[in-house]
């Protein structure tokens, strides 16, 4: 006779956990009302989402992690826990890189999760209007493609903007090729996608559809939703816009690397104390010289500062004038990081920090 619980026991147990997960979940949701409740008694402009007390928990819940689950799924699962017990406390609006179906979108969600209010906007300034405006009270923007490298449009618009990066977002990139509902396959003679995912996935299409006009259109999911009224065509684009628009794949992860990952930037209006694992991003500009890069990085090196991305681009200012942006390990209130920037000061440097966050989690 076996020893082994019956279905009916399992599934009996199983109810009676969900019964005390639910009863849980609410219990904490009750204490995240009750921290609103004190934050609002004591500030009259409380700051209710913390970057760096996120990610200290997030980093917690996957070091104590001791499966079956996965540690990075169970790190999600309590990222939506943390996002609907935040809209309780108070209901979030972020602005990112529209159109719906977009790769920023989608690192939105990854990082804020569900429980947000994510609004659409259709250029990247214009999502730092609306976080400088108030409008919102963050905002998502792509920085950096491992295979394309940055985007220089979000790193111009800090040269006069005084928002704060507040935290960063990396996501796999994967592309896959869709069609419509009319679409007849025999007949494409057409792909949309962005120009950014068509040079992405360049060999993919060489070697299997290269005879296809290629045609750049604003986003990816732009692309998607041209397949609802034509039938010569396909798109390429990530997994939300095919569920938004209910298309087909017709193949999955063409992407010509397999670890394309692009990096994203949360950006807001406040300052992020330090998380214990945190990145810190600069703009320094300095009288044009021989030696002027080689100067601006001696201090890095000396303090034993790992830099992670540097990146130069004009100024604006002058002809042959240029501004570097550097991410470098570390919070601006450590205090090696703290003497770096000093030391830079006072070499007659310009300095702008641009933010403390803590690195990406999930």
């Amino acid at each position: 006779m076996s020893d082994k619980p019956s279905l009916d026991t399992l599934r009996e147990r199983i109810d009676s956990l969900d019964q005390r997960l639910q009863n849980l979940l609410n219990e904490r949701a009750d204490l995240a009302h009750q921290v609103a409740e004190v934050k609002r008694a004591e500030d009259p402009a409380p700051v209710f989402y913390r970057p760096e007390r996120e990610a200290q928990v997030l980093h917690r819940i996957k070091e104590r992690n001791t499966g079956p689950i996965d540690a990075e799924d169970m790190a999600r699962l309590f990222r939506e826990v943390m996002s609907v017990c935040l809209a309780l406390e108070q209901p979030m609006r972020v602005a990112f890189l529209g159109p719906e179906g977009t790769f920023t979108q989608q690192a939105a969600i990854k990082h804020f999760g569900h429980s947000v209010e994510s609004v659409p906007l259709g250029a990247i300034d214009e999502v730092f209007r609306e976080v400088e405006a108030g409008a919102v009270h963050f905002g998502v923007v792509p920085v950096e493609n491992s295979t394309e490298g940055m985007v220089n449009h979000t790193l111009d618009s800090f040269m006069n903007s005084d928002l704060r990066i507040c935290g960063e977002v990396e996501l796999r990139i994967h592309h896959h090729l869709l069609s419509g509902p009319h679409t007849r396959r025999d007949k494409v003679t057409r792909i949309y996608s962005h120009q950014q995912t068509l040079a992405q996935c360049r060999q993919w299409l060489d070697a299997h559809m290269p005879a296809v006009e290629r045609i750049a259109v604003s986003s990816n999911a732009e692309a998607a939703r041209r397949l609802r009224d034509e039938w010569n065509a396909m798109a390429i684009a990530g997994d939300m816009a095919c569920e938004l628009y209910e298309l087909e794949k017709v193949q999955v992860n063409i992407e010509d690397r397999p670890d394309n990952t692009t990096r994203f930037l949360i950006i807001g209006r406040q300052d992020t104390p330090p998380s214990g694992r945190d990145k810190t991003s600069l703009l320094v500009s300095g009288k044009n010289r021989p030696g002027l890069l080689s100067d601006l990085l001696r201090p890095f090196r000396d303090s034993g500062i790992n830099l992670t991305r540097l990146e130069s681009r004009p100024s604006r200012i002058a002809n042959w004038s240029y501004v570097f942006f550097i991410d470098c390990e570390g919070h601006k209130e450590d205090a090696a990081l703290t003497k770096v920037l000093e030391d830079l000061d006072s070499d007659g440097n310009t300095i702008k920090v641009l933010g403390s966050y803590p690195k990406a989690v999930l």
